[in-house]
C-alpha cells in the first residue's frame, strides 16, 4: 500500500506539497519555511516532484573545460582564494599562446563546451578578450563558449569604451555563445557592502543580464551560499531571480554554490553541511518554478552529496570541469585532479539509480555511436509516487 504523502511530508508541509502538486508558484513565506523545516526528508521529496515531473531520472552532464585565463583581479573580495595576493596565489596573465596550448592538453577529448571566467584585470585591453574567443573557437570548432560573468562583461566594455549593449555584440560577433552565472553572489546590498563593495550591485547585475537577453545571449545563474547571508537574504535572491526570468526568459540553468572559506579572509566560518547543501538546491528547485534546470556543481558539492542531490531537486551534475582553478579539491574518486572522465560521470548518476544523459550547453541531448555507455552500477530505483 502507498504511503500517504502527509506521512513524508508532515501536516505544517501539506500546504506546500498541494502547491507543488498543483503547480501554484511557491511564496517568499513558503521558502523561507522550506529552509527553516526540521525536515529535510520532505523537502527533497517534495523537490523531486517536481524534478521528476520535468525530467523523470534523466541527469544530466556536459564535457567540458574551464580556463581561468587570469587570476590577478582589482575587486578583492572577501569570499576569493582565486585572486593573487600577498601569501597567497602567484599572479598569472595567460597569453593567447597558453591558452591555446591548454586547449590543445585535451584534443583527444570531445568537449563541447569551454568555460572562461577571471579576475578584474585592468592590465588587459579590450582585443584581449575578442582574441580569446576567437582563438577557442578555431582550436576547437563547433565548440560552445560561455565566458566572462556580467562583473567582466563591465571591465570588458570599460576597457574598449563602449556600452554595455557593444561590448557584448562585438564579443558575439567574436564566437560567445552564452554568460556564465557569477559575479553578483548574493542579490543583497548588505552582503556586496560587507563581502565585495568593488563589484556591481544587484540592479547593474541584472542591467547586464538584460542586456545579454536582448542580443538572444542565454545566461546562467547563480547563488554563492554558506558564508554571512541570511536565509531571508537566500529566499530573497531566489524571487529577484524568478522575477527576472519572468522578465527575460533567457537563463538555462540555476546552480547554487556552497562557499569554502580556506584561503579567504572568512576562514573562520565553517563549511556548509550536506544537509545545508540538499536543502538550498531543493529549495532552489522549488522557488524557480521558471527554470529548468537546477545543478549540483560536484566539484563543490562533493560527488556523495552530488548524488544525493539528483534525488532532491537537481537534474544537473555538470561535467568533466578540465583545469577548474576556483576552488581545489580532490575528488571523491580518488583522482589528484580537477576532473571526471565521461564513466566517472556515468558511474556517478547511475550508482544511485539515475539515467545518465551526456548534454551540450543548451540541453541538446549527445548521443556518440562510437562510445558505448558503460553498463549501470545497478537497477534504477523507482520514482517517487504523486
Amino acid at each position: 500500500m502507498p504511503i500517504s504523502p502527509e506521512r513524508i511530508v508532515g501536516a505544517d508541509l501539506m500546504d506546500i506539497h498541494d502547491k507543488v502538486v498543483a503547480g501554484t508558484r511557491l511564496s517568499f513565506e513558503d521558502g523561507l519555511r522550506l529552509f527553516k523545516s526540521p525536515n529535510l526528508t520532505a523537502v527533497g521529496y517534495l523537490a523531486n516532484i517536481d524534478r521528476e515531473r520535468r525530467h523523470g531520472g534523466r541527469t544530466y552532464y556536459v564535457r567540458n573545460q574551464h580556463i581561468n585565463y587570469t587570476n590577478i583581479c582589482n575587486k578583492f573580495c572577501k569570499f576569493c582564494s582565486f585572486y593573487a595576493k600577498k601569501g597567497g596565489p602567484a599572479p598569472y596573465e595567460m597569453s593567447l599562446d597558453e591558452v591555446k596550448r591548454r586547449l590543445e592538453w585535451h584534443k583527444d577529448v570531445p568537449l563541447t563546451e569551454i568555460h572562461m571566467v577571471g579576475g578584474i584585470n585592468p592590465r588587459l585591453p579590450y582585443q584581449y578578450y575578442l582574441d580569446l574567443v576567437r582563438l577557442v573557437k578555431d582550436s576547437r570548432p563547433g565548440v560552445h563558449v560561455k565566458a566572462f560573468t556580467a562583473v567582466e562583461i563591465v571591465e570588458i566594455a570599460r576597457q574598449g569604451k563602449v556600452t554595455i549593449e557593444q561590448a557584448l555584440a562585438d564579443l558575439i560577433e567574436a564566437g560567445l555563445d552564452s554568460l556564465p552565472g557569477g559575479g553578483i553572489e548574493v542579490l543583497s546590498d548588505r552582503v556586496h557592502e560587507e563581502l565585495f563593495g568593488r563589484k556591481l550591485r544587484g540592479e547593474e547585475w541584472k542591467m547586464v543580464a538584460r542586456a545579454a537577453a536582448q542580443l538572444g545571449l542565454k545566461q546562467y545563474a547563480t547563488m554563492l551560499y554558506g558564508h554571512i547571508e541570511t536565509l531571508e537574504e537566500r529566499v530573497d535572491h531566489l524571487i529577484q531571480l524568478r522575477e527576472l526570468q519572468d522578465e527575460t526568459g533567457h537563463f538555462l540553468t540555476f546552480t547554487p554554490l556552497s562557499f569554502h572559506p580556506e584561503g579567504t579572509e572568512l576562514e573562520h566560518i565553517e563549511h556548509a553541511t550536506a544537509d545545508d547543501d540538499l536543502r538550498t538546491i531543493a529549495v532552489s528547485r522549488l522557488m524557480l518554478d521558471n527554470f529548468e534546470h537546477i545543478k549540483s556543481f560536484w566539484i563543490m558539492n562533493t560527488v556523495p552529496v552530488t548524488q544525493a542531490a539528483i534525488w532532491y531537486g537537481a537534474d544537473d551534475v555538470d561535467g568533466t570541469v578540465h583545469e577548474y582553478e576556483i576552488t581545489y579539491k580532490d575528488d571523491d574518486f580518488g583522482n589528484k585532479s580537477q576532473a571526471l572522465t565521461r564513466d566517472n560521470m556515468i558511474r556517478m548518476i547511475e550508482e544511485v539509480g539515475r539515467i545518465a544523459v551526456e548534454r551540450d550547453s543548451l540541453y541538446n541531448e549527445i548521443v556518440r555511436d562510437d562510445e558505448p555507455v558503460p553498463e549501470p552500477k545497478m537497477t534504477a530505483l523507482p520514482m517517487a509516487k504523486v
